[in-house]
C-alpha cells in the first residue's frame, strides 16, 4: 500500500516539489504515526537471508510542528522477530509476551513512540548527507516521563495506538 502522495510520473506531467520541504529532526524521542505501508523483498545480505519486508512511512514531528516522513523496513525473518512485536508492542497491537498474527492493514493510522537518530552517510555525488532514522520502538509500558524538546516541562504521558 502506497502513500497517497506517493505515485508514478507520466511524462508529460507537472512537477512542484523541489526537495525544500525535508526536514531533519535532532535525535530524540518522538511521537509517530503510520502513514503507510508497502510489501517489498529483501535480496539477501550478509547479516540476513532473502526474505520479505513491510516498508513503513512514518511520521514523526516535534512539539513545534516539524514532521519528517521516515522510511522504516521491517523484516519478516525470525531473525528479525524482536524487532517486529517491539514494533507492534509500540502501537498497541500486541502486548508483551503474547503471540500476534500480523495485520499490516491494522498498522496504518496507528500511533506510537519510537526513538530518532541521525544517521550520516556520503552520496553518489561526493557530499556528506544526513537524514532520521527510527532506532528503537518504544513499549509504553516502559517509557518513562519524558521532558518537552526544550528540557523546561514534563510531555504529556501517552497511551499506544492513540494520543
Amino acid at each position: 500500500m502506497a502513500n497517497n502522495m506517493d505515485r508514478e510520473f507520466g511524462w508529460d506531467d507537472e512537477i512542484v516539489n523541489d526537495g525544500s520541504d525535508f526536514v531533519l529532526l535532532p535525535e530524540g524521542v518522538y511521537p509517530f504515526v503510520v502513514e503507510s505501508f508497502e510489501r517489498g523483498r529483501h535480496n539477501g545480505s550478509a547479516k540476513l537471508p532473502p526474505c520479505n519486508k513491510a516498508i513503513l512511512s512514518i511520521r514523526v514531528a516535534d512539539e513545534d510542528g516539524n514532521a519528517a516522513i521516515i522510511k522504516h523496513n521491517l523484516f519478516l525473518h525470525s531473525k528479525c522477530e524482536g524487532l517486529l512485536s517491539a514494533f507492534f508492542v509500540s502501537i498497541g497491537m500486541k502486548k508483551p509476551g503474547e503471540p500476534l498474527r500480523i495485520n499490516w492493514p491494522g498498522t496504518i493510522g496507528r500511533r506510537g513512540m519510537c526513538k530518532v537518530g541521525v544517521r550520516s552517510w556520503t552520496g553518489n555525488d561526493g557530499q556528506e548527507h544526513q537524514s532520521n532514522e527510527i532506532v528503537k520502538f518504544l513499549d509504553p509500558a516502559d517509557q518513562p516521563q519524558q521532558t518537552s524538546l526544550t528540557g523546561t516541562a514534563p510531555a504529556a504521558r501517552w497511551t499506544a495506538g492513540s494520543f
